[in-house]
């Protein structure tokens, strides 16, 4: 009988360790790596679905900046928003735009109205709005801002294109 040492074994007359190399453990970790991301966008709705969250996410947070500001301040802030050109801006000089592969849709008072062809969203010294919808949409996903007349809360939800605007 031999001898052999643990984590060892023969094969053929030759002697091998048990075990994997730096090499191959790299590589399996690559490849785990690669079918997680694959994954994640598989169930995210890839980075069209990526950029509209974060696109509604970012609406949802200067809306209620602007609400914010009203009741800090004790006068009316207006966030006004152009789905044409697909921009907005909120107090204090905040401006950005949304990114052209994004539908932009907005329901709204239109007394709260700059112009014609922009909406606009009015937050009370008390937290109230003059309310009002933004949708944004990508392929069959979409995102719907909700902002409360009486309350001025701001919601954030998903949508599906079905729903509508």
């Amino acid at each position: 009988m031999s001898r052999r040492s643990p984590g060892a074994f023969r094969t053929g007359g030759h002697r091998h360790a048990a075990g994997v190399s730096l090499l191959e453990m790299l590589l399996v970790v690559g490849l785990m790596a690669i079918a997680g991301l694959l994954a994640a966008m598989v169930l995210t709705g890839g980075f069209d679905g990526m950029r509209l969250r974060s696109e509604a996410r970012e609406l949802a947070a200067q809306l209620r900046y602007t609400r914010a500001q009203a009741i800090a301040t004790g006068r009316p802030q207006r966030f006004v928003i152009d789905p044409r050109s697909h921009r907005w801006q909120a107090p204090d000089n905040r401006r950005g735009t949304i990114p052209a592969s994004l539908g932009v849709s907005f329901t709204g008072a239109r007394q709260a109205q700059a112009r014609a062809g922009e909406g606009g969203i009015l937050f009370f010294h008390d937290g109230g709005s003059t309310g009002g919808r933004v949708r944004l949409q990508a392929r069959r996903a979409a995102w719907v801002i909700d902002v409360g007349w009486l309350t001025g809360e701001v919601k954030l939800s998903r949508a599906s294109v079905d729903d509508g605007a």
